[in-house]
């Protein structure tokens, strides 16, 4: 095997492992504060509605406000939606809705199928816990899954929120390369709360289950960016019944879910479906060549790879390869999948490269929030370091001439990033921090602030709590994802945050809110963001900087090309 494949395979299996460290306990189970519903069913029976099955010691007048506060609690925890009723739980200050099917499970002849609208069900569907994640290989998912019954979502929203006063919307997209990942996996109750916003977490297809690409397959390549879409449908249809405003909606995502967003404002089909977007880690201008960012290939590339994929599990010279893919097994079709999975563009959902489509202009007209880490490959680099990969003087032409085979590229790359005895893991990572995220999200602000209102920021604390386990190889300081338990608790578990950094947490909630409430993040209690900068974020300073972009070497990749 050669060394650029040893590294690339490497590199996409950590953008999976990133995500590890939010799997402490299963989604199904997740570790939130117990619910008034809960406390009650230790002291009232199954039929809470009934007084005579109150099984207590304490006088009836308790028992009676028990049985009241049960009653409410149910109410306000039951929602009709057009396809049936469902019952989330309440919380101190919020509720939740999970596992609610937003399309019709993706199994048979609807394997590969654009996604069709969720049957109706009779009587309250339990909403109290998430269903199952797509299909995809153990990591973020303990145990992984194979459960194709997978097209759900969760709600999370403030007390406040009602239909007579609807609240602002974020729909979030996880990231994990396109093939792991769960929207259970984050808890939005922070955000919900201190923003007194509802927000949407979604599940969508992933893998090659997601975005396999086959000449007979209308819809090839982007089942998963169609999911997305029905998903935004539904939050159209259903979220004022919520409390949310079906009129005010932010798409966000990090990472393959930042270039989900991407994909959407290039998308004809997403037109309408959302007013305002975030995306975090996942620039418009990913390239394929560029392996640690998402990106997207044309449909021939893809439809190149399907044919690969059908023939490694045994479909390749079936008379009918379609049908004989939807007999094959889920196990067999994830053991067979590349390790990251790309969109393919050139297809109806998708026309053109996002890239190409914002560089001239042909994208939805709406205010975007985008942004990436101080150190974004430090993880991966660090990663590949640990698997027996060192970079040193003597190694550092190589390792680079395995990502950057063009001679030129490669020998002005070690000139522009020179490793010294003791500085190779980080240098290796700000290589690939400056060619994938930093210097491309730079370049996709120009491209849509010459239409469209645009905040950009740089997540900076170089002292942000470890996504993985273990010891790394050199401080990771601000790596991909580390922004995340800022916002969210991943795995439904707080990460320990010092005084310092929860503040940070806070205004960052702050700024994202506002900024899906109004379109812009600014408000008396933060600092100042001025557009046409970078703010830093950081928890000893929050200030706009203009030298982002000349710390990255930007002028030096686009110079490279």
């Amino acid at each position: 095997m050669t060394m650029h494949r040893i590294l690339t395979t490497l590199g996409c299996a950590l953008t999976a492992v990133l995500a590890t460290a939010w799997s402490a306990a299963p989604p199904t189970q997740p570790d939130r504060p117990a619910t008034a519903a809960t406390t009650v069913r230790t002291t009232v029976s199954a039929r809470p509605a009934a007084a005579t099955t109150v099984r207590t010691t304490v006088p009836v007048r308790v028992a009676t406000a028990t049985a009241t506060a049960t009653a409410t609690a149910t109410a306000t925890t039951t929602v009709r939606t057009h396809d049936g009723p469902v019952r989330g739980a309440a919380h101190d200050g919020y509720r939740t809705f999970e596992g609610i099917p937003y399309a019709a499970p993706p199994v048979g002849r609807l394997r590969w199928a654009p996604p069709r609208r969720a049957a109706p069900w009779s009587g309250v569907r339990d909403a109290a816990r998430p269903a199952s994640a797509c299909p995809q290989p153990a990591g973020e998912v303990p145990g992984g899954s194979t459960d194709e019954d997978c097209l759900h979502l969760n709600v999370t929203t403030p007390d406040g929120a009602r239909p007579a006063h609807p609240r602002p919307v974020i729909v979030w997209l996880h990231g994990g390369g396109f093939t792991t990942g769960a929207g259970s996996s984050y808890d939005a109750h922070r955000m919900a709360t201190r923003g007194d916003v509802v927000v949407v977490t979604v599940n969508y297809r992933l893998g090659a289950l997601g975005f396999l690409a086959h000449s007979g397959l209308p819809g090839s390549g982007t089942f998963g960016l169609a999911d997305q879409q029905a998903a935004l449908r539904w939050v159209r249809a259903e979220i004022g019944s919520f409390g949310g405003d079906a009129h005010n909606v932010t798409l966000a995502g990090e990472s393959a879910g930042g270039y989900s967003v991407c994909a959407q404002l290039a998308s004809p089909a997403a037109a309408g479906l959302f007013e305002r977007a975030i995306i975090e880690s996942g620039p418009c201008t990913g390239r394929p060549d560029r392996p640690f960012a998402p990106s997207s290939i044309p449909l021939s590339a893809a439809r190149a790879a399907g044919a690969d994929f059908a023939a490694k599990v045994g479909c390749g010279s079936a008379r009918d390869v379609l049908a004989c893919l939807r007999r094959v097994a889920v196990p067999r079709l994830l053991a067979a999948q590349d390790t990251d999975q790309q969109p393919a563009h050139t297809t109806s959902l998708l026309p053109g490269d996002p890239a190409a489509a914002i560089a001239a202009g042909r994208f939805h007209r709406v205010p975007v929030l985008i942004g990436n880490n101080h150190d974004e490959g430090n993880g991966w680099a660090a990663g590949i370091v640990q698997a027996g990969h060192p970079v040193t003087p003597d190694t550092w032409p190589d390792v680079v001439a395995s990502f950057f085979p063009s001679p030129r590229q490669a020998k002005a790359i070690v000139r522009e990033y020179p490793v010294h005895r003791t500085d190779g893991g980080p240098v290796f990572g700000a290589v690939i921090g400056d060619a994938d995220f930093a210097c491309p999200t730079a370049r996709t602000d120009g491209l849509l602030a010459a239409h469209v209102p645009v905040w950009r920021y740089e997540f900076a604390d170089e002292h942000a709590p470890p996504l993985t386990s273990g010891t790394p190889p050199f401080p990771l300081g601000a790596p991909h994802a580390s922004e995340l338990p800022y916002l969210f608790d991943l795995g439904g578990r707080p990460r320990d945050l010092t005084a310092a950094q929860h503040r940070l947490a806070e205004t960052m909630i702050d700024y994202w809110t506002r900024f899906a409430r109004t379109a812009d993040p600014n408000g008396p209690t933060s600092p100042r963001w001025p557009r046409q900068t970078v703010l830093s974020l950081a928890p000893d300073h929050i200030v706009p900087t203009r030298t982002a972009q000349a710390r990255h070497h930007c002028v030096f990749w686009n110079a490279l090309g």
